[in-house]
């Protein structure tokens, strides 16, 4: 596959196309992030299987447990982490006022005290890295921000990452993690569907490789649009993977479902996933498919 191969009678205009990619400096997430966290000592008990060890350990395990393998949730700034290459992630610039179309009532405050718990400007990280030396956009979408919902800042910060992607050659990496639109932006969030969607695709029209990791959940607008759209979809084990949730389906059609349903497992026997990788290989294999598309 020849990346960004410019195919004949196409002609895409982007605001990357026209406005320089920048990064935000000095750097604002760093290495030392990984630095020991408070409550290391205490105990950490596994809600899959009940086994219990430390919270440094868990952590060290990248949030999944030990004994069962069960994934838990791992904050967007770890997961970076864990998959670039050290010193080499770089986050993009992407400056978006909080906006509350709706006047819904404490959602600019409620906003606020996420940016400053969390340290995140908004649902979703991006930024330049390298795995195992290959140069790549990341996007990794924050499940402590209002669960990773896509409203209108999380949209335009997608549609950018791929922007930027397409000027600077790189291929893009997207984490999801996501309940689906976010509700206090009424329609406005679901119109994100169709702008991340037509970004995809202008990307891909110019050659671009766009891998999609699934993490749990993955469900809503999220997974009805940008994240199910890659050209190579992978996915952890044991995340839910869909648009509704089983038990909304089972109230609509009033039958039970299979076992396992929409779990990433599930979508892999019915062809919705190329591979299930677990957390603790996802640097690895990423690192492959990209020296294999280089």
């Amino acid at each position: 596959m020849k990346l960004f191969g410019k195919k004949k009678g196409t002609e895409v205009l982007t605001r990357a196309s026209k406005e320089s990619v920048e990064f935000v400096e000095p750097a604002k997430y760093s290495d030392e992030d990984t630095n020991p966290e408070s409550g290391d000592d205490e105990n950490f008990t596994c809600s899959g299987c009940n086994f219990v060890t430390t919270q440094a350990e868990y952590r060290k395990n990248q949030y999944v447990c030990p004994n069962c393998g069960k994934h838990d949730r791992i904050p967007a700034l770890k997961r970076v982490i864990a998959l670039a290459d050290k010193g080499t992630f770089r986050q993009l610039k992407i400056e978006i006022p909080v906006l509350d179309p709706l006047g819904y009532p404490d959602y600019d405050s409620k906003i606020k005290k996420l940016q400053n718990d969390t340290g995140l400007d908004e649902g979703v990280l991006s930024g330049v890295c390298e795995i195992e030396g290959n140069k790549c956009v990341v996007a990794v979408m924050a499940g402590e921000f209002l669960m990773g919902s896509m409203g209108i800042a999380v949209g335009e910060k997608v549609t950018r990452t791929f922007e930027a992607a397409e000027q600077l050659k790189l291929p893009v990496i997207i984490f999801t993690a996501s309940g689906g639109a976010r509700m206090q932006e009424g329609i406005l969030s679901l119109m994100q569907m169709a702008k991340t969607s037509a970004a995809v695709k202008k990307f891909s029209e110019n050659g671009g490789l766009y891998i999609s990791v699934l993490t749990h959940p993955t469900t809503g607008g999220v997974s009805a649009s940008f994240a199910t759209l890659a050209d190579i979809t992978l996915a952890e084990p044991g995340a839910l993977i869909g648009f509704a949730g089983p038990r909304v389906i089972e109230q609509t059609i009033g039958q039970k479902l299979p076992k396992g349903f929409q779990r990433a497992e599930f979508q892999l026997d019915h062809g919705f996933v190329d591979q299930i990788v677990e957390r603790g290989e996802m640097r690895k294999v990423l690192a492959q498919i990209l020296r294999l598309h280089k």
